[in-house]
């Protein structure tokens, strides 16, 4: 039979199931990621398993997104970490290496290799070969631990690449033309092969980009096949003996197909305030610009910063504009320090932020109010950015430059007509990745061997197993395309308190109803309402698990982003889907009630459940769960499950 590239490394994963779109798998897991807003719960969770040591190939821990530490819980945490990856066998990336995507991939990740992460852009090393999947930090605990990790086979469909990018259009505007075809819910249960004649004109750090900003589209993973620039970039990276080819079978059969012609291409921007909000540059133009940033985990390369730099030398950003590079790791701030570009930048006007993820999750370079902001990232949520009534554009670097030198949105072509002499930069990746690797602590050399925890770090709170009878109000009524973000903000004041469930339970919703939390803490139990696609964006679990904690028994939903639904399961809480008609019709406050054994109904497979709204009318919603989902949410969520099946040891035999 032949294989898609994706199929072929689940079936070298396999460890249950079979690969038919739609039926869940197990497979198993040969590497993991997690970093500072994700990893302080996974390695508490993993004490919480009685487990002693990593069992995957690899573990790394990053931290990367708190890492000006604000607050001494910032650091503590930090020190945890460090200590936790020592304790069970870790990598540890050090505060100001940089942004896991980009270290993993300058060091560890391998083609043909499974990598799951705590961090919903893990699918970035699919540009070169990997199977990379975001989840939830509890579903890394497990996999730490040697269970397999569990996800509906998704359907795979062919992105077929044609032709070359001409000059100014870049792989950032490959992705953005696929948010622009798909919308952010157009990949939802579906991993992106990429194909074609295209692929080989596309380096492994442009391929990157792409499967970063699949997750834009609900994508369960993005995938490219191996060739000789898969091979040449590990050897630039001192690890040519890891390349393997990887390609899928010539008469592969895919669910679908999507064709792009590379050629075609031209300069594309996300608008405020969704990544699928995608034009082309020139019908934004003249958009006057406050604040450009290059950099985060999409576009934060050497080899991304390289064109802005040639764009800038010799020439001045505008005096009105505040530009910032924000490198996504160290070694691209000393490689680019070393050539003398850091110095070019800087003369030009530019700043420089330490690698970290913090602009992206609205931790420093918070826009001005009614300002506009252009950013090589990979969201612009509303809000994201550090301030609510932000307007973010998503672009590419050369459109980010081009806007720096003229002080408004402009297509870069344009500016080039313009100067005269300013040239297409084009793509140019260094002959070595050269950089000092003291920031990486290997788990041979360890600093600490016991775990280190601040007066901020509390035990994982547990719920309770399903009870049969659900009832409560509907707290909270939410649009469609409600975030993570939405449901815990990602800025510094709230996540410092990542480690504390009690006290950032207290921010649950807040951006939505900042009554929320104290109307969920003073209700006994109660549901969430909300549209489509609720939960997209980050796969932060805390999510769900500081919902849990104020008593929210239940969501019902259009539909769900595949991360946080998961997480809902993680935590035991009830995802239910409802229909349009009735999502209309349900009001904030009204009174929810399950009419049947919740508890007896969800171990024995029923689907549909009975939902009475103010003992006045009632509405059918859907359970869509394998027995697997169904035995963890009945008993109160992973960790419970885990436990109680395991007895304290690894926790394959549970999952």
């Amino acid at each position: 039979m032949a294989l898609t590239l994706t199929e072929k490394i689940l079936d070298d994963h396999l460890v249950e199931g079979e690969l038919t779109p739609g039926e869940e798998i197990g497979i198993e897991i040969d590497q993991v990621l997690t970093q500072d807003t994700t990893g302080t719960m996974v390695w508490l969770q993993f004490e919480a398993l009685d487990l002693d040591e990593v069992q995957t190939e690899l573990a790394a821990q990053y931290c990367d997104h708190q890492t000006y530490q604000f607050d001494f819980k910032n650091t503590d945490d930090h020190r945890f970490l460090r200590s936790a990856a020592g304790t069970f066998g870790a990598y540890f990336s050090r505060p100001g290496n940089g942004i896991c995507h980009n270290v993993h991939k300058e060091n560890f990740a391998a083609p043909g290799k499974t990598l799951l992460g705590s961090d919903s852009h893990t699918p970035t090393p699919g540009g070169l070969g990997q199977l990379a999947i975001g989840a939830g930090g509890l579903d890394i605990a497990v996999a730490m631990g040697g269970g397999a990790y569990y996800v509906e086979m998704p359907e795979v469909v062919n992105v077929r690449l044609e032709g070359e990018l001409p000059d100014w259009a870049t792989a950032k505007d490959v992705i953005l033309e696929m948010l622009r075809r798909l919308t952010v819910k157009g990949g939802v249960g579906k991993v992106f092969e990429y194909t074609g004649p295209g692929v080989e004109t596309l380096t492994v750090p442009e391929r990157t980009t792409i499967t970063n900003m699949g997750t834009e589209l609900g994508a369960t993973s993005s995938i490219f096949p191996t060739d000789e620039a898969t091979r040449e970039y590990l050897a630039r990276q001192g690890r040519e003996d890891e390349h393997v080819e990887l390609a899928p079978d010539e008469d592969a059969e895919y669910a679908d197909e999507i064709v792009i012609d590379l050629g075609e291409l031209e300069p594309l921007i996300a608008a405020p305030s969704m990544p699928d909000n995608v034009v082309p540059v020139r019908e934004v133009a003249g958009q006057d610009v406050d604040q450009v940033i290059i950099g985060s985990c999409t576009n934060g390369g050497f080899e991304d910063i390289l064109p802005a730099a040639k764009m800038l030398e010799g020439r001045s950003i505008q005096r009105d504009v505040e530009m910032i590079v924000a490198p996504g790791s160290k070694k691209a701030s000393e490689m680019l320090a070393r050539q003398g570009w850091t110095a070019e930048l800087m003369a030009a006007g530019v700043n420089f932020s330490e690698a970290t993820c913090g602009a992206c999750i609205g931790i420093g370079h918070v826009p001005a109010s009614d300002s506009v902001s252009l950013r090589t990232f990979n969201r612009n949520f509303e809000g994201r950015s550090g301030i609510e009534d932000d307007s973010v554009y998503l672009c590419s670097p050369e459109v980010a430059a081009a806007a720096a030198l003229a002080g408004e949105i402009i297509d870069p072509r344009d500016l080039a007509d313009e100067l005269g002499d300013l040239e297409a930069p084009g793509f140019e990746l260094p002959d070595r990745y050269e950089g000092a690797e003291n920031d990486i602590i290997t788990p041979e050399n360890p600093v600490d061997d016991g775990l280190v925890k601040g007066p901020n770090i509390a035990d994982v709170p547990l719920k309770d197993p399903l009870d049969a009878r659900l009832e409560g109000p509907a707290l909270l009524k939410m649009e469609d395309n409600i975030t993570t973000d939405h449901i815990i903000p990602a800025t510094q004041d709230i996540l410092m308190y990542r480690s504390n469930v009690p006290k950032l339970s207290e921010f649950t919703l807040s951006r939505v109803d900042e009554t929320f939390a104290e109307r969920a803490m003073e209700s006994d139990g109660g549901f969430l309402v909300a549209g489509e696609n609720y939960g997209q964006g980050s796969s932060r679990e805390h999510a769900a698990l500081c919902p849990m904690y104020l008593g929210i028994q239940g969501v019902l939903a259009q539909s769900f982003a595949r991360i946080h639904k998961a997480n809902l399961f993680n935590f035991g809480l009830l995802p239910l889907t409802i229909d349009e008609s009735d999502y209309a019709n349900i009001e904030q406050g009204d009174d929810v009630e399950i009419v049947d054994d919740v508890a007896e109904a969800v171990r024995s497979g029923q689907e549909e459940f009975t939902v009475r709204i103010n003992d006045d009318w009632e509405l059918t919603a859907t359970l869509d769960a394998s027995p697997r989902e169904r035995e963890i949410l009945a008993d109160g969520g992973k960790l419970a499950h885990t436990k109680k099946h395991a007895g304290g040891g690894s926790p394959a035999a549970a999952d």
